[in-house]
């Protein structure tokens, strides 16, 4: 039971006690929930700021209220409305903060009550909202907003029943400035307003964390006919290159798991201040540049967002609990997506790098450690903790695991049975073992204990799935002779990406410099316009005590790309080498670029050095 006790809006206090269905949100939608959302916003670069009301259809049967989450909006004032769209001023109340899910809005009904009306405007605490100078982006003309709502932050910014089990249809009016782009998940424009005013559309239900905005100097290329891309100017081009088999990937997806079920699939890619990779936003995936290399080698990032238009937005985990049905179905989806189009073997490197991330984040975490678990016990933790590549990789070895054990013969058709069973619908881990069970009664009860033990226990089950690791054996056998002989001459031509991130997470410490100093000197790594090498070239440097001599380079690559998969290693790798100040000097200068999520990670690691 929770009770939740209450600060007075402009009306009378309540104060409820009833079950919660999500430990991370206060809502309670089998008394009352929303349905649908007419939004009314007008967005206001120069205060930084969303304000308009947020107009919700609502179900109950006789309730007496109705519980939205919200953690920085102001709210202005509330209304109810009847079937007759009689509207009246309502009382409501605000409960107490909690550092965690923010406050209650409790709104008092009637009977009747068919719409909430809610009036708000966002405060600087919107930890969704990222909002970038024009000097911030690439073309340097226009500033830029955009939103990033999972897994808790759309109450940050839009007053709403903010758990992934409640979903709701919506439509929107939202002004901007002249001369800006306005998109969000929902039907959009390709061409520019005059006027500012933009209307959207999202006839499927979908849950608040995939409610997103993005506004500023962009514009749109098809790709297919049902495929295409937003970008700014200055990288608009290079990205329809990038982007080219698009459509190929959604003819994949479809041929694999059943039709698409969202009409388009578009992409927006973002400034370099975004903080994920991307962000599976229906009919609009929200992504980062740094996938944008020149050679097309880091776009199984689009097919795993491609991938989330069934596993996470058709199908969505009830609660952050069972979060592992969105991303490790995902992962597992994005591997067969990219074998269907590339071949087994380039699918296989990049489960193979991913099998090491898993190792090394079960290494770090510790295997006993419960968030080790595919269903979490989340009670009084921020989902955020939860966010790692537990979800991701051992989710996907755990299906890996049963489409080998079942043969792809049957694996893949109940997949596809499994989404049209649960279609625009959530749920739990205990509905896909329960789905699973009446799929395949005769079992065996040893791979079915093994199912149980993967999900429930904290670790991992040692197995690894049957890859194929013939690329990646001429790659090691390179870097065994590095190692004795850096004056090799390396051959490298037809490297992908995945291929060199195999190579440098394999030639080993550096004690005397060499290693470092050659393949700079070949290769430039330094300078590399690939994020992901990049990445993994500058940790090794810190790692091998080479920090301080690189670190004009490595402070540019934090000052440029906000991607926090890259920004938050690198800043603990500077902290455990002995470079917390430099560390703490490059993030002052930095953090204005960053997203808040990023800077939350950032700041608990440099904590008392700033």
């Amino acid at each position: 039971m929770t009770i939740l006790g209450c600060r007075t809006g402009d009306s009378s206090g309540h104060a409820t006690t009833t079950e919660r269905p999500d430990p991370h949100s206060f809502s309670i939608p089998q008394e009352a929930r929303t349905t649908h959302l007419n939004l009314d916003i007008q967005c206001d670069f120069d205060h930084k700021m969303i304000s308009g009301t947020a107009d919700y259809t609502i179900a109950h049967q006789k309730a007496d209220q109705i519980i939205f989450d919200v953690n920085g909006p102001v709210i202005t004032g509330v209304a109810i409305a009847d079937e007759a769209g009689k509207t009246k001023t309502a009382h409501y109340a605000l409960g107490q903060q909690d550092s965690i899910l923010g406050t209650p809005l409790i709104i008092d009904i009637l009977p009747d009550t068919k719409r909430v009306i809610i009036s708000f405007h966002t405060s600087e605490n919107a930890n969704a909202l990222q909002w970038l100078d024009a000097a911030q982006t690439n073309n340097k003309k226009m500033p830029f907003l955009l939103t990033q709502s999972q897994s808790i932050y759309a109450r940050s910014w839009i007053p709403c029943q903010d758990g992934p089990g409640v979903r709701f249809s919506y439509d929107a009016r939202v002004k901007v400035p002249a001369g800006m782009m306005a998109v969000m998940s929902a039907s959009n424009p390709v061409r520019r307003a005059e006027s500012g005013v933009y209307e959207f559309l999202m006839n499927n239900p979908i849950p608040a964390y995939l409610m997103a905005l993005a506004v500023g100097d962009f514009d749109f290329k098809p790709i297919d006919h049902r495929t295409g891309v937003y970008a700014e100017p200055a990288i608009l081009d290079s990205a329809a290159w990038e982007f080219a088999d698009l459509g190929k990937m959604v003819t994949a997806a479809e041929q694999l798991y059943g039709p698409y079920a969202w009409e388009r699939y578009d992409v927006i890619v973002l400034p370099s201040g975004f903080p994920f990779g991307g962000m599976e936003n229906p009919r609009m995936t929200f992504l980062t540049p740094t996938v944008i290399t020149g050679d097309r080698s880091l776009t199984s990032l689009l097919a795993h967002e491609l991938a989330h238009s069934w596993s996470g937005n058709l199908v969505t985990n009830a609660t952050w609990e069972d979060f592992w049905l969105n991303e490790g179905f995902t992962t597992y989806f994005e591997n067969r997506i990219m074998e269907s189009l590339y071949g087994k073997s380039y699918a296989d490197m990049l489960s193979l790098l991913g099998y090491e991330d898993l190792l090394k984040s079960l290494q770090e975490m510790g295997e006993d450690n419960p968030l080790t678990k595919l269903k979490l016990n989340l009670k009084g933790i921020n989902p955020e903790e939860a966010l790692t590549d537990i979800a991701y990789e051992k989710g996907k070895n755990l299906l890996r695991y049963l489409e080998e054990r079942l043969g792809r013969a049957t694996w893949d058709p109940f997949l596809k049975a499994y989404f049209n069973r649960f279609r625009f619908g959530t749920n739990t881990t205990e509905g896909f073992l329960g789905f699973l069970d009446s799929t395949f009664v005769n079992m065996p009860q040893s791979i079915r204990d093994t199912v149980d033990r993967w999900i429930y226990n904290p670790g991992l089950i040692r197995y690894q799935p049957a890859y194929d690791n013939s690329r990646f054996r001429s790659v090691e056998e390179q870097a065994k002779q590095f190692i004795n002989n850096p004056s090799m001459a390396l051959k490298t031509t037809g490297w992908s990406t995945h291929e060199w991130l195999h190579f440098l997470r394999n030639i080993g410490p550096d004690s005397t410099g060499q290693i470092a100093q050659r393949l700079q000197k070949q290769f430039d790594l330094d300078h590399s316009r690939n994020a992901e090498i990049a990445f993994c070239w500058l940790n090794y440097l810190i790692e091998n005590g080479r920090g301080q001599e690189h670190l004009v380079q490595i402070s540019h690559f934090l000052q440029s790309v906000g991607r926090r998969k890259f920004v938050q290693p690198i800043y603990e790798n500077l902290v455990k080498h002995g470079l917390s100040g430099e560390a703490a000097s490059i993030y002052r200068i930095a953090s204005p670029f960053y997203h808040p999520l990023t800077r939350m990670s950032v700041e608990e690691i440099l904590q008392k050095r700033l």
